[in-house]
This record gives C-alpha cells, structure tokens and sequence, in this order.
C-alpha cells in the first residue's frame, strides 16, 4: 500500500489505486497524510474542504467521507501495512508507517543526498527522489487555503531539489546535463531567479556561453516588464562570470565528460554483436537476428559461443579504448571480424523473425500474458488490437526474449491482411515455410492441401515458433498451424478471429494503449533521455496527445529526430489543434491514417457509413440508439455495425452496450464524411432531447419543463423505453457528461434551440443531486436561451438556475436572477412558468428573513397554478407554503398546506415531494406537541426516502427525528444517508 501526494491524490495497492471518489474526499485524505499520526481537528478539515462559508451540514459531509475512506482503507487490508483511521474527540487521525508515504520518502531520500561525499551517489538520490512526482503536488483534490499552501511548500521543495541535483552534475562534470534539468523548470518558472542563475552557469560551463546570455537577458526584459525590477544578485553574479569568462572550479572536467569522443559520449549498455544500433527496449539491447553459426541456445546477444575448432573472439572495448595481446602489453583493438557460418557440428535452427523492435517500451503485463498463453499444448496464442498499437512488435520482443525456448526454429510470415499490396498465396507462405525447414524446393508440393500436411509432419516432433502476423480471417490461419504439441503459434491480428478462438482454442491476448510514463519512455528511446528530461511536461502531453498509440508516438518521435531546433512543447501545441493532428501524426508512407484507412478499407459499407458518423459525436460514450440517430439507422442495424467495428477494433465496448473511439480514431472517423457532420448532430441532439424527455417523464410524471420541442425536430427512429424511475434516472446519471458535450456541441454549432433543451431536460437529477455541481452547466443553457431571444426558455432556466444556487447558499445571486423570471415568464405567456418563479423567488425571500412577502408570493403561486388546472405545480408550491408557514411558527396553516398538497396526486408519484411534505407535516406535529404522531410521520418519510434512494431527503427527515429522539437506530441510518449522500457526490 502507497499513500500519494507528489501528484494526483491517491492509495495504491496491490489491486490497484482506490476508487476513493470526489475531490472534497481527496482533500480530506490529503489533509489527513500532510498531519500524518496527528490528530487533525473537524475545524482545520473544514478549511481544507472550503475555501469560502461551509455548508451548514459541513460536520455531517466531512464525517460521511471519513466513514467512506475508513471503509476502503479497511476493504484494502489497510490493517496489515499497520494503516487505521482512527477518531480522537473533535479529530481524526490517520496512522501509518511514514515508509509509505511518498512526500516523507521524498524528504528522507533528500536528507541521505545531503550527506554523500560522492556526487555520482548523490545524483542517484536525488533522480529517485525526483521520480516520485507524478505531477503537481496534491492534484485532483479540492483546493482549500491550508491545501494550496501545502502544495506550494511541496513544489518549493522539488525545484530546490532540481536545483541541487544540476549542483551534483556540475561537481562531476555533466554541465549539459545540469543544463537540461534545470530549462523545463526554468521555462515553467520564469520569475525565479535561482533557476535562471543555475541554467545560466550550467550552459557557460557547458560551452554554450550564447545560449546563458541570451537567457540573462530574456529574463531581465521578464523581471522589467511584469515587476519592474532589476536582476539580483544571483543573476547579476551569474551574469557577470559570464562576462569575465571565469572558467569555474570544474572547468577541468568539462573536456572530459562532455567533449566528443570523451566519456560522456560512451555508448550505454552492451555492445552489439557485429556493431549496428543498440536501441532501447526496457529490457536492455536486443540482439538482431545473428547468422546460424552465431545463434546457440543460451546465447542472447555479446559473442557468439566459439565453436571447437577456433578459439573465441576478444570482446570489443566498449570505450573505444586500448586492448590487450596475448603480451599483456597496451594495443589498439581491433575491429570485430563479422560471424562466419560454422562448417562442423549439427544443424543449425531456422530464424525468419525480423530484428527485434527498436525502443520498445513497457508491456510488462502482455508479454507476462503471452509466456502464460504459450505454455499448453500446441498453443495459438493471438495478439488483437486496432492499428498502430504495437502487437507486431509485442510479438517480436517476446519472441526474441525466448529464444532457447525453440532450438528447432522460429518462422515468421506477414500476410499482409490489412495491406494494399493484398494478401499473398498461402501455398507460398507454406513454401517459404518448408524450405527454411530443409525441403528441396523441387519436394514442395504445389497444392495447398498437400502443403499444409507437410508442414503439419514435419513439424510434430520438433518445437517451433510460428509467427503469423497480420492476419485478417481465421481461415486464413488454419493452415499455416505446426502440427507438434510442443509448437507455439503467435498469431496477430486488428480483428478478433473469434472463429480461431473458436476452432482452436486460440488463447487471446487483446493490446491497449500505453499509459502515459511508457509513451513518454518510447519518445526517450528514440530522442534520448536529455531531450525528454528537458521538457519532461511536454513529453507527457505529447503522449497523451497521441493518444498511447506507439505507432503515432514514434511519427511524433521521427518528426522531433530528425529537427533538433524543435521543441517538444512547440510541437504539442500543433498536435492540440484537431483539425491538423493526423496530418502531424504521418510521415513518408507510415502513420495513423495509412493504417487506419487499411483497416477501414476491409469494412462492408453499413460499417463505414456508421464509423464515419460516429467522427461527429459531441460526447464519448455512445449506445445503439446514439449510434442509430447518428448514422440514420434503426438500433438494430447500429447494433450490427458496432459489432463488426469493434471486431476491427475501431471502437471498444467499455460496458455492455456502451462503446467508445479513440480520441485518433474518431479525428480519422470525422474526417471521412465531413459534409455529413451537420445532420449527424442534429441526429443526435435530438435523439437526446426524446430521450431526455422520455426519462424526465418516467421519473416525475406530470412535469413539463420544455414540452415545446424545436420547429425542425427530427424524431429518431427508435426512442429508449424506461421501464421504471430507476432506468430513468441512472441514464440520465450515467449521460451526464455526454449531455453536457452534447449541450456545448449545440450551442458552438449555433443550434441554441436545442443546447438550453438538452441541459433543462436533465431537472430530476438536477432536484435529486443539488449540490452536485450544476450551476456551471445551467450558465451554458441560459446563454443559449439568451443568444436565441426566447424569454420562455430564458425565465425556466432561471427558475432551476436561481433554486440550485440557493441550495448553494449563494442566495444574493438567486435572488438577482430570480427576480427576473417571473417577468419573462408573463411576457412568454407562460403562466406555470411564472408560478414556478414565484415559488423559488419566495424560497430565496424566506431564507432571507423576508417571510410576508415570501409567503405571499408562494400564495400567488398556488393561485395561478389552480387557475391552469396544473395539480403538479400546485402541489410544489404547497410544498414550498407549508415549510414558510412552519417557518412563521404557522404549525396549523402549514398542516392544512400539506394535507392539500397531498390529495392532489397519486402517491406513488412525487416521491421527493411526498417525503418533503410528510416531514414538513411530522415538524409541524411536533411543533404542536403531538410528538407521537410527529415522530411516526417523520419516520414514514424517512422510510419512504430510504426506498427511494432519496439521500437528501432522508437526512433531512433523520435530522429532524434526531432533534427530538436518541433512537440509536435513528442515529445509524442517518449516518448510513450522510454517506450514501458524500459517496455519491
């Protein structure tokens, strides 16, 4: 187990990092590990989970996510890394070993740095120390004042680390290396003037005495021009050796470690046999394919193992150095003759693998995956994945770290299933087959049938690999299969072979993306470690930015090689621009969309035409009824073509009946088709608006919060059917995000008809999670209404715009838009919007301590509501009457309101409703002194919330039972609501 603050907020354990939620759950725990093993008091949480007035129920959030985060503590065996969560009095305290948690590791590694004689030591503490960040300090928390300044202490520590580790490079000598560790902080870190000094002194020493004037003066113009400023003395000194040309206390060195041909040139890593390049894999050099005489079982890469009859080969001097005869005396070495097939011995296996993959990065899990898969009984172990993700050179890598594995041979064959040059005759792979195998060609029979059952004989005794690599069918594989049990068959392949899983219990071993750390590594093994380590931020967001791809981090990477005055951050910034990503992402005849096409080129048309609509989705999730509206279809025939691109791994399904596009695949998908991008949105905002209007309908009846749908609305197709309020609610939960892109979409293509629908249509999760956020998303709607001039939008967005932030407390706000929407409502004609208005009006004017006039204007409400026959707005501004009354100390009016508002509506409906009323009608008993019957009523709402999944409204019913009864059981389910409530947001 692993505590986290050096970047995003986490725990790690074995299974992986701990879903441990919202941001204001993050803060906690991280205020708790800054105070590690000392109590932290309920006040100073407080400030770190609100930066400005806390709620009123702050105690009662803050303990809801403590009692989450001890559950999932304990849930993790916390117990057994000697971990607890632990409440003394008015605080918390979390204990654990300081062993694991990284900023106390950090500090530790920090203080062992400071006292090595050694630099070269030191260096390595502090690369250590280093590498524990994952980012800024306290990331994805919310950012209370106490966690800000926490934050701020953190990164101050790091940059004078950074600092400290250039001050070990320059004692050794490695002035460019000091120089590219300290520009990235330099750049992010303009005004301090440490860091420029540092870099400063760093590229004179290094010979780059233009580079260390040019950045003096950049950042004198930057001192000047933001502050008004001169330099300081650690500039102006800086600068001033400069100029004296002061060679410095380790001048000395410089020739050494940084001249050409020192040794700071040394090559890294052991030398390959017969030269060649040694290119990065993780894993140390990997050998090419060697010469028959070169290849043993055992050897892997060095000299080969001398055969009897001459003696070994000296090793090559890796530094260029002196060697020594058989006198012992100093001599040049020699250049290493290249292998020589042996003429004695026995036969010797045959290769056809291609060279291992160059710079290959991470995979530790797949290849691990690939070793389980290959140990049956005559295996098929098949590599799937969507173009460019590396199962070509997963294959290789694993195969070239196994090779004692097959001493009869390993055979390869690209069939090509996803090329323009079409796939090749299999006779003729089966004939390369057999005669690396030792057929005379004039034996290789010319049928395929015959061929296969030669290949299938000559192969059963012996243990073989064969490398099948892009194929496009199972049937296509079925007769290049060995026929030894002792044989291993790696087959890769952009589509599933469900068939060959099938037919012969092929073992699938599907290849994602590579995370973030592994992208940025391949772009270090191709541009080296320095460049990377210069801009360490723009490496990460180029990774990202290619989306984990390796076959577009290494375009990325080959377009940086060969231009060395670029930047990496220069050349993310071009990569952020969607319009222009793919075309960044090709170079010469290899790249993302090359491949891409390859693989689209092989779809029937029902599937290009959906995956060419599916490049217009405003959101990232997409069902068969999205899928549907988007290309035009009926689900069903979505349902078909998703089938077949996710086969094709052009989509993934990351739920049952809920799939995805990579971020690439989707710039490739949009791009096929992009006359037709208008219709695919207005297909699917409106499909959003029907089923936004279907679930609001399902899980409060009776609504009619924008029943006026858009003058071109296009109906789709099929319409979800909700079977119950739960189905509704969770799509309109799990559409969240989705909704929101798709609100943004509308308005930025200027269909504001449909943004302001989209987000109003969302009101029952609006009015079941409150304080979940939505002001933001409201704004959006509200801008939309305006833009389109239309004052009933524009009033019924303010009235769930106003009531959210009094629910937030930012009741001033309220008030101020408030007070327009009745006014735009009459204007409208919309009488039952301006009813509305008038109740959430009057809650803002009750809150406020104006209740005559609150109560007035809820009676307005309830008036005008009658007038228009609408029981449904009626009965919420009685709702809102009887608590103003209860208010007023009014117990009898408000019972009365309450006993009206119910016999308006059938009780299974309103549920959020009925649980208000009813516990405003137990208040308002227990107000009268009828406490029996107040505690029963109070109960019944509660129970009624519970069923429900009510949160909100059963902590409120379980407040109020609370203030008069020390029922345990009371006690515990309102403990239970507070953190059902705090888990869900």
């Amino acid at each position: 187990m692993e505590f986290r603050l050096l970047g995003t907020v986490s725990v790690d354990t074995f299974t992986g990092p701990l879903p441990l939620g919202p941001a204001k759950r993050r803060s906690l725990l991280a205020a708790l590990l800054l105070s590690a093993n000392t109590p932290v008091s309920i006040a100073r949480l407080t400030d770190s989970l609100w930066d400005d007035t806390p709620p009123l129920h702050a105690r009662s959030v803050i303990q809801g996510h403590v009692s989450r985060l001890r559950a999932l503590l304990v849930g993790a065996d916390a117990e057994a890394y000697g971990v607890e969560l632990v409440t003394l009095g008015d605080a918390y305290v979390l204990r654990l070993p300081e062993t694991l948690l990284d900023s106390q590791r950090f500090e530790e590694l920090l203080t062992l740095a400071r006292g090595q004689r050694s630099p070269v030591d030191a260096v390595l503490m502090l690369k250590e120390a280093l590498s524990l960040w994952q980012g800024p300090a306290l990331s994805g928390a919310f950012a209370g004042r106490p966690l800000q300044a926490a934050a701020h202490s953190l990164e101050e520590s790091r940059l004078a680390t950074v600092e400290q580790l250039a001050r070990a490079y320059a004692a050794l000598g490695e002035h460019n290396r000091a120089a590219a560790v300290l520009r990235s902080e330099a750049v992010a870190h303009p005004m301090r003037e440490s860091l420029a000094a540092a870099l400063m002194t760093a590229l004179y020493r290094a010979g780059r005495q233009s580079e260390a004037l040019d950045w003096f003066h950049r950042t004198r113009r930057l001192l000047a021009d933001e502050l008004g400023i001169d330099p300081g003395h650690e500039l102006a000194d800086a600068y001033a050796l400069i100029l004296r040309g002061d060679p410095g206390p380790d001048a000395g060195r410089e020739g050494g470690r940084n001249a050409p041909g020192g040794p700071g040139t040394t090559a890294r890593g052991p030398v390959r046999s017969g030269g060649g390049d040694s290119g990065g894999s993780g894993n140390g050099a990997v050998p090419a394919a060697r010469p028959a005489a070169d290849r043993r079982a055992g050897t892997d890469g060095g000299a080969a193992a001398a055969p009897a009859d001459r003696p070994a080969e000296r090793p090559c001097d890796t530094g260029g150095g002196t060697g020594s005869g058989t006198s012992g005396a100093p001599s040049p070495a020699p250049p290493r003759p290249l292998p020589v097939p042996s003429l004695a011995g026995e036969p010797h296996p045959t290769d056809l693998l291609p060279r291992a993959p160059r710079g290959f990065q991470g995979r530790t899990a797949e290849l691990a995956a690939l070793t389980r898969a290959a140990a049956g009984e005559a295996p098929v172990c098949l590599v799937t994945g969507p173009a460019g993700v590396g199962k070509t050179a997963l294959a290789l890598q694993w195969a070239h770290r196994n090779p004692a594995a097959f001493p009869d041979g390993r055979l390869f064959a690209d069939l090509r299933g996803f090329s323009d040059t079409g796939e090749p005759a299999l006779v003729e792979v089966l004939r390369e087959f057999l005669l690396a195998l030792g057929v005379a060609p004039r034996r290789v029979p010319e049928s395929l049938a015959a061929a296969a059952a030669l290949f299938r004989s000559l192969t059963d005794r012996r243990r073989l690999l064969v490398i099948l690599d892009n194929a496009r069918h199972s049937a296509t594989v079925r007769p290049l299969l060995p026929g030894g049990t002792d044989c291993v068959t790696l087959v890769t392949s952009r589509h599933r072979l469900e068939g060959l899983i099938a037919s012969d219990a092929a073992r699938p071993v599907p290849l994602d993306v590579l995370e973030p750390p592994d992208g940025t590594a391949l772009l270090a093994g191709v541009l080296g470690e320095d460049r990377v380590l210069a801009e360490p931020v723009a490496a990460r967001r180029l990774a990202e930015l290619c989306g984990g791809l390796p076959l577009a981090l290494r375009v990325t990477a080959a377009r940086l090689a060969g231009r060395p005055s670029w930047t990496l951050a220069g050349l993310a910034d071009e990569l952020a621009d969607e319009h222009s990503r793919l075309t960044y992402l090709d170079v010469d005849d290899t790249g993302v969309s090359a491949a891409l096409r390859l693989t689209v080129q092989q779809l029937p048309q029902d599937a290009v035409h959906q995956l060419a609509r599916l490049g217009h989705h405003p959101g990232g999730h997409f069902d068969p009824y999205t899928a549907a509206a988007l290309a035009g279809t009926d689900p069903v025939v979505a349902t078909a073509a998703l089938e077949r691109l996710a086969a094709a791994h052009l989509v993934t399904e990351t739920t049952p009946g809920r799939w995805a596009l990579h971020d690439l695949v989707r710039l490739y998908a949009r791009g096929m088709d992009p006359a037709e991008g208008s219709e695919a949105l207005i297909g699917v905002l409106d499909h959003y608006i029907a089923t936004a209007l279907a679930a609001a309908d399902t899980a409060e009846p009776g609504g009619e919060p924008c029943f006026v749908l858009p003058e071109d609305y296009h109906r789709p197709v099929a319409v979800r059917d909700f079977v119950d309020r739960a189905a509704a609610m969770h799509w309109l939960a799990a559409e969240r995000d989705d909704l929101a892109l798709a609100a943004d979409a509308a308005r930025t293509a200027g269909f504001h008809d449909r943004a302001w629908r989209i987000i109003l249509l969302q009101w029952p999760q609006v009015v079941w999670r409150v304080r979940d956020n939505w002001s933001p998303l409201l704004e959006l709607a509200l801008d939309s209404a305006r833009a389109h001039d239309d004052a009933y939008a524009e009033s019924r967005v303010l009235n769930l715009l106003g009531w959210v932030l009094t629910e937030e407390g930012r009741t001033t706000e309220a008030v101020t838009l408030l007070e327009r929407s009745p006014v735009l409502a009459r204007r409208a004609g919309d009488r039952l919007g301006e009813a509305t208005a008038l109740i959430n009006l009057a809650v803002v004017q009750a809150e406020q301590g104006e209740l005559d006039t609150a109560l007035e204007d809820c009676g307005r409400a309830v008036d005008l509501a009658r007038e228009e026959r609408d029981a449904h707005t009626e009965m919420l501004a009685l709702q809102h009457l009887a608590r103003m009354q209860l208010t007023a100390n009014r117990p009898h009016e408000a019972l009365e309101s309450v006993r009206t508002a119910l016999d308006l509506g059938p009780e299974h409906e309103e549920v959020a409703r009925r649980v208000l009323l009813l516990t405003t009608s137990g208040e308002a008993r227990l107000a009268l002194g009828e406490e029996n019957d107040g505690i029963r009523l109070l109960d019944r709402a509660a129970g009624e919330a519970e069923s429900a999944g009510y949160d909100t409204g059963a902590v409120r019913a379980l407040q109020a039972l609370l203030r008069v009864t020390a029922e345990p059981e009371y006690r515990k389910r309102y403990e239970e609501a507070v953190r059902r409530l705090t888990h869900n947001g």
